[in-house]
């Protein structure tokens, strides 16, 4: 049964390197899998060849040209692994990046947005970034975070905790 198209949109987090389980879970479930990637996420983390011939779909992360394939619309997106710096310029409205401008579009179209962030607790503890998850979620962002759902991990430990990324609670949380 389909379930529609799903944007995955990924940050340069530990967890981007193992992106291919999320693309697997969706796919199992239904989903066509469009990936769009931060510039970080594609020099760091991605081999973007091997997720293009995964999803099938070419992996996006600079504008396309005016000759270019449009993306076809989403059912729903879902950022993750999500960074402290995409979701503070996300709520600030900064767009500088192919991904921003998309998020700030989608969110202002009221798309079903389900982001999962990946940051260790000094940053999670910061103002700024709980300011960002609270206007997120007043824009309508469901935002996986707080206890029950993403729990920061202690700073430069993130690797060790890879294998405990709830990619599977992210793609339920599409269903809200």
């Amino acid at each position: 049964m389909s379930q529609g198209v799903l944007y995955l949109v990924v940050c340069a987090a530990g967890p981007a390197s193992r992106i291919d389980i999320m693309v697997e879970l969706a796919q199992s479930q239904g989903w066509s899998v469009y990936c769009l990637a931060t510039p970080a996420a594609v020099e760091h983390y991605l081999d973007v060849a091997e997720l293009a011939t995964l999803t099938g779909h070419p992996v996006r992360s600079i504008y396309r040209t005016s000759d270019g394939e449009a993306l076809p619309r989403a059912d729903a997106i879902l950022v993750a692994p999500a960074t402290y710096n995409t979701i503070n310029k996300w709520a600030a409205g900064i767009a500088d990046n192919y991904v921003l401008t998309q998020l700030a579009e989608l969110t202002g179209l009221g798309a079903r947005i389900v982001v999962v962030p990946f940051v260790n607790q000094g940053l999670a503890a910061n103002s700024v970034f709980a300011r960002s998850i609270g206007q997120l979620r007043q824009a309508g962002v469901r935002v996986l975070f707080g206890p029950g759902e993403f729990e920061p991990h202690p700073p430069c430990t993130g690797g060790r905790v890879l294998d405990d990324y709830p990619w599977q609670q992210a793609l339920d949380a599409i269903h809200f």
